[in-house]
């Protein structure tokens, strides 16, 4: 890993939490993630799953945590399985976590091989009346792939079926969307890596770069701030291209006149950061640029000061809805019959604003958290309205993170990252 070692006690803190919520005479198990083949040989690199690093910390594949807070024996409550090393190993594919090494990432003392995981489950398996398995329940997940989990899920099933199988996901969804000030402060570096990387850009974009350039610029300056990279798969639109919202060929040549969407941002010791920012390829925007742009930012602004705790996440898209039609409005983009005669399942202003305002944001872009319960504070948020118009050859979209404090408005993260015009322009004058 590039990143400085995490203080054990955020690990032993987000286990406490989940065993707290465990019923009487359960376990727990998590999984790491497979490493995905490409072909031949070749392999993806590496991702842990979020769920074993979050009550963890461990970092590395073919490792495996149970928790157990009523084992009878007391070395059993927390045990980590992990993949033997050795020198073989540590020479082919570096070192791997030892005992000791595992103890000081993760504050759990119990860590057996791999090879030992069966037999010591048979004996745990025969102590709890029931178990908690860790499934993919997150409201945008479509996986196909069978997952390191799931094979792991079904051999348990298989080898002990009389016991009574629990969901481990309605625990992590609400404890991982409030966050401990640690992972806040992980945030935080990733949002400050994504500022490095956006003010190289400034000095860059000129007319006839390509947008791939771009995104050159970003992973350089990602990569020598100590983060793996993107934290998604990034975005760098420039012209009509912004009317895509998930364009990401990023193939095009920046044209003098036009404005260049990026929506790109870094990780950060696998905590992720998520910004959307404009820029002008000739460095300044034209007058009609400019009042979309500012009608978005208002948007943005007055949205964010609603993410506050006791916020229903459906009434606040609805609020924003409202705020982004009257934009619109002013803007010549609807008119006063359009709203009268609108769909109220799709509202007019979708037309323009086809997507959502805010999710949440932590160990995954698109983070944990129950859209039917209400915010709370340490909970962080996007905030990404835009206007996307293809008729005009254009489309907006600004992004901050924001962490919800329990009073007055939102913390923003992003806040040292420029977005108003004004400063846009002159740190591109400058380059």
């Amino acid at each position: 890993m590039k990143y400085l070692p995490i203080n054990n006690t955020l690990f032993i803190k987000n286990r406490k939490k989940f065993t707290a919520h465990m019923q009487p005479k359960t376990l727990a198990v998590f999984n790491s993630n497979d490493i995905y083949p490409i072909s031949a040989d070749s392999t993806m690199p590496f991702q842990q799953h979020r769920d074993i690093f979050y009550l963890s910390g461990v970092d590395q594949e073919e490792s495996v945590l149970v928790l157990f807070p009523d084992c009878p024996k007391e070395k059993h409550r927390e045990i980590l399985f992990l993949k033997e090393t050795n020198e073989h190993i540590a020479i082919w594919e570096g070192e791997k976590l030892t005992k000791d090494t595992a103890l000081k990432t993760s504050g759990i003392k119990t860590v057996y091989w791999l090879q030992d995981m069966e037999k010591i489950m048979f004996e745990l398996m025969t102590q709890c009346d029931g178990v908690y398995i860790n499934t993919n329940e997150h409201y945008r997940a479509n996986v196909e792939t069978e997952t390191r989990e799931a094979r792991y899920i079904n051999w348990l099933q298989r080898k002990y079926p009389a016991h009574t199988y629990l969901r481990s996901q309605p625990i992590l969804q609400r404890l991982r969307s409030v966050k401990e000030q640690e992972e806040i402060d992980l945030i935080q570096r990733a949002c400050n890596i994504t500022e490095k990387g956006f003010r190289r850009v400034l000095n860059f974009v000129k007319p006839e770069v390509w947008e791939y350039e771009i995104e050159a610029e970003f992973m350089h300056e990602f990569l020598r701030n100590r983060s793996k990279g993107f934290a998604y798969t990034p975005i760098i639109a420039s012209g009509n291209n912004a009317n895509v919202l998930h364009y990401i060929e990023n193939n095009q040549q920046c044209k003098a006149g036009d404005i260049i969407l990026m929506d790109v941002a870094a990780e950060y010791a696998n905590y992720s950061s998520d910004m959307t920012r404009m820029i002008p390829v000739s460095g300044t925007f034209t007058k009609r640029q400019k009042e979309v742009y500012n009608a978005v930012l208002r948007v943005k602004n007055e949205a964010t000061k609603m993410l506050t705790p006791g916020t229903d996440w459906g009434k606040y898209h609805i609020e924003v809805g409202k705020l982004m039609t009257s934009e619109l409005l002013a803007l010549g983009l609807l008119t006063k019959a359009d709203i009268q005669n609108e769909d109220k399942d799709w509202p007019a202003y979708k037309k323009y604003f086809m997507h959502g305002t805010s999710h949440h944001l932590g160990l995954d872009t698109h983070d944990y958290g129950i859209l039917t319960e209400p915010m709370q504070a340490n909970m962080v948020f996007t905030v990404e309205p835009g206007i996307y118009i293809p008729e005009e050859g254009f489309g907006i979209r600004l992004e901050d993170n924001v962490v919800i404090q329990q009073k007055g408005e939102p913390f923003n993260l992003m806040q040292n990252i420029p977005i108003e015009i004004e400063e846009i322009e002159e740190l591109m004058s400058n380059q």
